[in-house]
């Protein structure tokens, strides 16, 4: 079979565009293929585009491993290209004496994974830290920071390009079959124009539809496990003159589908609280005002003079998770699917949290599975 490409990647987010950058580095004829106008316009932009330490997940899961690698990696990028990013630290503040246990095990299993220098601090020590905040102990993590997730894509998609990759906007793929020694693949313009081309090889980085992009291609997903549950997020931000100010990220410890509503900061050092967990059959990104004083209830476990009235609508974000609601610990999908039969196709699939710190690693790890 002729080839126009050697790999089409689907999917314009940071791992799809990560992906793309070391595909083209290591040699290979990439395309990239993402159905908006824009880059990382889906989860990569609607997060709290923090570099996480590798706190939460379970000891050898790829969520571990790869946000280890992945945070180590994206901080040395940013150094390297000049892209926004701060190494502000993060608190994780229990409140209660029940809580404080939980923070030692969190404490052990981030050491295990490779956070590095974790440290509990008692009530003093935190308020020392932070003023506002009030808990009996917290998990300090120094490794967590904060990056700007659009110029981290610019410059993915920079690097992609200058080793000749393509990458086509608005372009969304309709069909994918299997061919012989490959696969081709059917896309539809803006315009409505239609093209089939030939590639050795698919990665499927589609992000919230990354479910229906393997079906398209005949995995089974619901018998596979690969079915996107999509939960939604909204976060609030500060008021501008609130009587708040912070240092370091502030999260509460993890509850329900999230990490639990926790305060961050962007690269200007406004403050946003978020995001809550709610899993939805449709995308919707409006924030319902009418939240703000659960918002509020949530924070002032922690940070007990937040008002509701100083509470914004921000933004929302969905994140592409394989677990449903009440269902346990599911690990990201990173695999290339030739013991199910589909040689060369590649599912990336419930890359939420970590996904953004660990970008730079899931993309190694393709490269080597198309080795």
């Amino acid at each position: 079979m002729a080839r126009d490409a050697d790999v089409v990647v689907v999917g314009g987010g940071v791992v799809g565009l990560a992906t793309a950058a070391a595909l083209a580095r290591a040699g290979r004829e990439v395309w990239l293929l993402e159905r908006r106008a824009g880059l990382g316009q889906e989860t990569t932009s609607r997060n709290s585009e923090v570099i996480h330490a590798g706190l939460y997940y379970p000891e050898g899961s790829l969520k571990a491993r790869l946000c280890v690698a992945g945070r180590e990696a994206l901080y040395a990028r940013c150094a390297r290209h000049g892209i926004p990013h701060r190494r502000l630290g993060k608190l994780v503040v229990a409140v209660t004496p029940e809580e404080v246990a939980s923070l030692e095990a969190l404490r052990a299993r981030g050491t295990a994974n490779g956070a590095p220098d974790l440290a509990i601090l008692d009530a003093a020590e935190l308020r020392a830290r932070e003023p506002a905040v009030r808990g009996i102990a917290a998990l300090w993590s120094p490794a967590t920071g904060i990056v700007d997730a659009a110029a981290l894509c610019a410059s993915f998609a920079a690097e992609a390009e200058a080793h000749g990759a393509l990458v086509a906007l608005r372009t969304d793929v309709v069909a994918i079959e299997a061919a012989s020694g490959g696969w081709r693949v059917e896309a539809v313009d803006a315009t409505g124009e239609r093209a089939r081309f030939a590639c050795g090889a698919v990665v499927n980085a589609a992000g919230l539809a990354a479910d229906a992009l393997a079906a398209r291609a005949g995995f089974d997903v619901d018998a596979r496990g690969y079915r996107i549950r999509p939960c939604k997020g909204d976060y609030f931000a500060l008021a501008p003159r609130a009587p708040l100010r912070l240092e370091a990220l502030v999260y509460p410890l993890p509850t329900g589908a999230g990490l639990g509503v926790h305060a961050t900061l962007d690269l200007g050092g406004r403050i946003r609280f978020g995001p809550d967990a709610e899993y939805v059959e449709r995308l919707d990104y409006a924030v319902d005002p009418r939240k703000a004083a659960a918002f509020a209830g949530a924070v002032q476990r922690y940070l007990p003079d937040v008002r509701a009235e100083w509470l914004v609508p921000d933004q929302a974000g969905i994140r592409p998770k394989l677990a449903g609601p009440g269902e346990g610990f599911r690990d990201f999908v990173v695999a290339e699917e030739s013991a199910a039969g589909f040689p060369g196709f590649v599912n990336c699939l419930g890359i939420e949290s970590p996904g953004l710190t660990a970008a730079t690693a899931i993309a190694e790890r393709v490269v080597e599975l198309l080795r």
